[in-house]
């Protein structure tokens, strides 16, 4: 059973509330009358809801409306994530939803060609993932020959020799590491020339996206379980405030404050 944090977040602010409201409104003034002037102790609920409440209540507001923190699990986004990072996401860039209930209730903008993006997997939206959109409505994305296409136009990509790399991310060693350029957005990509993967071409439907790992042969994405709905995005990933690598050896320090591009 996977753990609803929001859930828990809505109801614990909701109980701490009602806890806290209905004694100022009926239950306080009751104590200060039976004590004729002594003083009164409050009830430990109500103790506890006082202080709880707005702490709890500040945490619901900013993890919903503004920022949430997420903790990369895999490598499918390197070598722009990597494992052990946690980073934060931008929760207003594509609307404002309400929590538990996930609606709409603002439209702010939609996803661009090269947003680093959090989305609810659409096989199962318990489960969060962390992709980079490369297809928006109406785009004919194509893959062929570790080549993307948009629209017919292969996307420039420039050799940067092979990929070192170290910790838990020490298993890329030895593939092709690239800068590519998606409509302005200059990221870097790993592929591994020998391997085979999934190829084809779609039309991306209306309100969907088309989303792939930057770690182009070790990702699990668009190419094999379909577009991403409008409905099932978290946020825009912006900002890596930690890392913690426990196969290299614990905090990479040059990594903490990097912006996500």
């Amino acid at each position: 059973m996977s753990f609803d944090f929001p859930a828990v977040l809505v109801l614990a602010t909701l109980v701490t509330g009602v806890i806290w409201a209905a004694d100022a409104m009926f239950f306080a003034k009751c104590r200060a009358a039976q004590a004729s002037g002594g003083e009164t102790k409050e009830p430990v609920a109500v103790e506890w809801s006082r202080s709880f409440f707005p702490v709890i209540f500040v945490v619901l507001i900013l993890r919903s409306f503004v920022a949430e923190p997420f903790r990369i699990p895999s490598g499918s986004m390197m070598p722009t994530l990597l494992v052990g990072d946690f980073i934060l996401v931008n929760k207003f860039s594509y609307g404002l939803r309400l929590p538990v209930a996930d609606t709409k209730v603002i439209e702010l903008g939609s996803p661009k060609r090269g947003d680093v993006v959090v989305f609810r997997y659409p096989k199962n939206p318990s489960i969060d993932y962390i992709k980079r959109v490369v297809g928006i409505p109406g785009d004919k994305v194509g893959y062929f020959n570790k080549q993307l296409y948009i629209n017919g136009n292969p996307i420039k990509q420039k050799s940067k020799g092979v990929y070192i790399g170290d910790g838990a991310g020490a298993e890329m060693t030895g593939a092709s590491l690239r800068d590519e350029s998606l409509e302005g957005v200059e990221h870097e990509i790993l592929v591994v020339p020998d391997s085979n993967g999934m190829e084809g071409e779609i039309v991306v439907p209306k309100g969907q996206y088309f989303v792939m790992g930057d770690n182009r042969d070790r990702s699990n994405d668009s190419r094999y379980w379909g577009t991403v709905s409008d409905k099932h995005l978290v946020g825009k990933a912006f900002f890596i405030w930690m890392n913690w690598d426990w196969n290299g050896g614990g905090v990479q320090w040059q990594r903490i404050g990097s912006s996500i591009d």
